[in-house]
């Protein structure tokens, strides 16, 4: 059973859900459940996978979802969205919830409803992420609720939020940083703007140098042809001097002139001989072009 086959059917409430509003007061008229009545559909859930008895169960904890959902709105993202993200939540809570456990269905799926929106929430309130680790995660909800109410932390409160979860205080002070900026468009605004900040955009600042394609196609064709010279070259010289030359210029573990020479028994003058001797042919066979 997939958590897409949960999802509830919104035709079975008693109003129209053209609007938030709308939706909202349907879910907010769904009759509760009692225990007795969680418990029963909870078990044919489980053991018949019975999916009229899913959607009851969601159905019956959709205004629970709103009432999370408003918790919140002061991140700037849209209701609707947090809603339909904690519903998301919902599905997946039932999809596991266990009544042999002796909890109550609400209990359960806050977790689930929760973990949802804050996933929604650190995907889109940046561009770019500002909490990527558990530890950062639990940092970002945690001062962004405390900005609603103080400006920038002092030492004090800095040591307190780091001892309540676990981490430093520079991690603290870090994270406060990423939450007090702010994202800054890449291309150029008006010249006019009054505003010095918004005049100096990424976009110039952040100028490719290898992004013209003449060029690229230019170093990809010379790298080609010098890669075949130097095979062809290499091809003129003798077996043992291609092998000294291979080893000791094209290889990354170069070995030694005292190695070689007693691989191949032969003294290490020699083999520098034989590798001079191998440079000059090649340089020969690959002019430098003028």
């Amino acid at each position: 059973m997939t958590t897409t086959a949960l999802v509830p059917r919104i035709d079975h409430l008693p109003i129209s859900v053209d609007s938030l509003e709308s939706y909202i007061q349907a879910v907010s008229r769904a009759p509760m459940l009692s225990v007795e009545e969680e418990q029963e559909l909870a078990q044919r859930l489980q053991s018949r996978h019975d999916l009229q008895a899913a959607q009851r169960l969601i159905m019956t904890h959709l205004r629970f979802v709103v009432h999370v959902a408003r918790g919140y709105i002061g991140y700037g993202l849209p209701l609707a969205d947090l809603i339909q993200e904690g519903n998301v939540g919902l599905m997946k809570a039932v999809k596991r919830f266990d009544p042999a456990h002796g909890v109550r269905l609400v209990s359960f799926a806050v977790h689930w409803i929760r973990a949802e929106i804050h996933e929604f929430i650190l995907r889109n309130w940046r561009i770019v992420k500002v909490a990527t680790t558990k530890a950062q995660r639990k940092l970002f909800f945690k001062l962004r609720s405390s900005k609603k109410r103080l400006g920038w932390l002092n030492h004090d409160e800095v040591n307190t939020v780091a001892r309540e979860l676990g981490v430093t205080a520079a991690n603290v002070m870090e994270m406060e940083s990423r939450l007090s900026g702010h994202d800054l468009p890449f291309d150029p605004v008006d010249s006019d703007s009054d505003d010095e900040h918004e005049a100096f955009t990424p976009a110039a600042y952040l100028r490719d140098e290898q992004a013209n394609p003449a060029e690229a196609l230019e170093q990809d064709d010379w790298e080609e042809q010098t890669t075949s010279r130097l095979s062809a070259a290499l091809d003129l010289l003798d077996p043992r001097s291609r092998d000294i030359v291979q080893r000791r210029w094209l290889d990354d573990d170069k070995p030694t002139l005292h190695q070689l020479a007693a691989e191949y028994q032969i003294s290490a003058e020699r083999i520098r001989q034989l590798e001079t001797n191998a440079m000059k042919k090649l340089r020969t066979a690959l002019p430098v072009p003028a």
